[in-house]
Parts: structure tokens; sequence; C-alpha cells
């Protein structure tokens, strides 16, 4: 039985540290090294296979400090703090002696309490009646199956400004996969830069901080099982050489699974 691609990117062996070693993905390669979504799988992963950890996942950020390289690199997770029902984790992935990556992770045991999400899954087709997006590009994106609806990359590359960044697609992993916390991570960075969107120009960039706050727990993600995700993200503030956007993925029934924030460099 073949394993799937993502399963593959995200296996960690552990170490007699209590580090894990894994190595980047020729599958999740993007223009330069591996697509942010994956690495910051691979962090969430780390924790998420460590014997100390307390509950189920409620953020994570994750600050790419440097370019990752292809090749083998060492997750280093640790417990910073463990309460009675929460637990704060410091993430360091390097490679040589060097720190290409932190990130900070939240995980706590849930509780049943009162709910209610004002982020609300818009009216759009459904995913099997929107056609598939052709793929073309770097090789993540033949990783998973987008369907857009609006905002997608623009086909000529003109210079003009356009009024919007919004852009909202059905996407799933391909071939489809279980939904898990993992992979819910790396789909929350399937949207390309909103500057692209606004400036139709292809400017240079580079994710600096990535933000994915959990909304649903195990059942729930168990729940959604390989079904498509509807996801959103539009720009907030572009300027000084940073922009940041904002994000929701909703699952088919129109449960909020995860809202994403990312603060992003570019250069004109």
């Amino acid at each position: 039985m073949s394993t799937h691609p993502f399963d593959e990117a995200v296996a960690l062996q552990p170490q007699a540290d209590g580090s894990f070693q894994g190595r980047t993905s020729p599958a999740y390669a993007n223009m330069i090294g591996p697509y942010g979504g994956i690495t910051a799988a691979q962090c969430l992963q780390s924790v998420l296979a460590h014997p100390q950890r307390l509950g189920d996942p409620v953020s994570l950020t994750i600050n790419f400090a440097a370019a990752l390289a292809d090749g083998p690199f060492i997750a280093r997770p640790r417990p910073a703090r463990t309460n009675r029902s929460t637990q704060h984790w410091i993430v360091e992935m390097l490679q040589g002696d060097e720190v290409v990556i932190t990130a900070t992770v939240f995980t706590a045991v849930r509780r049943e309490t009162w709910s209610g999400h004002e982020a609300r899954m818009p009216q759009v087709p459904r995913p099997h009646d929107t056609p598939r997006t052709p793929r073309h590009g770097v090789e993540w994106l033949n990783r998973y199956d987008m369907r857009f609806l609006e905002g997608s990359i623009p086909q000529e590359w003109k210079g003009a400004e356009n009024a919007s960044s919004l852009t909202r697609l059905w996407v799933r992993d391909d071939p489809a996969r279980p939904l898990d916390f993992a992979s819910l991570t790396a789909l929350a960075d399937v949207f390309f830069p909103r500057v692209w969107l606004r400036r139709a120009k292809l400017t240079a960039i580079g994710t600096v901080s990535m933000t994915v706050y959990f909304h649903a727990d195990a059942a729930h993600l168990a729940a959604a099982s390989s079904g498509y995700l509807l996801v959103q993200a539009q720009g907030q503030g572009f300027g000084g050489g940073y922009f940041d956007h904002a994000g929701q993925l909703w699952d088919e029934a129109g449960r909020l699974l995860a809202t994403t924030h990312q603060v992003v460099y570019y250069k004109e």
C-alpha cells in the first residue's frame, strides 16, 4: 500500500535528545525551497508526535527566519510550560547549526462550552458543481485539487491595480486524504500572495510569519473526512514592503475549522 505524499512529507524520525529529523519533500517544492504550508505542518507534527504533548492544537505561529534549503532538517520542540489542561510549546527548525524556522504552538484539552461562530461560510456553488482549475506552475500545486470561485492568479501580469484581493476556492488534498491537524495547517497556506492579485504584477515576496487558529477538534476533522474545504483570504494592509492577509477555512457542512493570518514581505 503506497503512502500519501503528505504523510511522507511530514514523517519525522525521533532522536535520542527529544528532537526529530525530517527532510524537505520534492512533492511540495515551491519556486525557491519548499511550500511554506508543508513546513508549517512539519513544525506542528513535531509537537503532535512528542510524547509529552497535552491536548490538541489551538494555535500555531511559524516564523520563517531564513530560506529553508532542500534536504534534511532537525525539528526541536520543547514544552515551555504545562498547566492542568494547557501547554505552550516552542519549536526550532535547524539546518546545520543555523536556525531557519521558529514557531510557537498552544495546545489544550478542550471542554464542552457554548459555541457560535460569526465567520459564516458564504453561499457558493458546491465543489462538484465548480470546475477544477487546471494545474500549472510549481510542484506543490499538484498536491491539491483546487476549484476557484473567484480571485484566481492573474492571467496577465499587466501591473494594473485591482480594488480587491479576495480569493475564494474549494480545495482538498490530491489524492484525497482524511483531514487532520497537520494537513489542515498546510491547507491554510494555499493562497498565493495578495499583492499579486492587487497589482497583477509578479512581485518578489516571502512569508515572514503565519498563524493558524484551530476552531475544530479532532472529532470535527474526522467528520470532515476527505471532503473539500471552502477557503478564502483577503489582504488587509499593504505598505512599507509588507502586507498581511486574513483567511477562513470551512468544511462542506459549513463548520468553521480554522482561521489564519499572514505577514508577507514584498519588493517592488
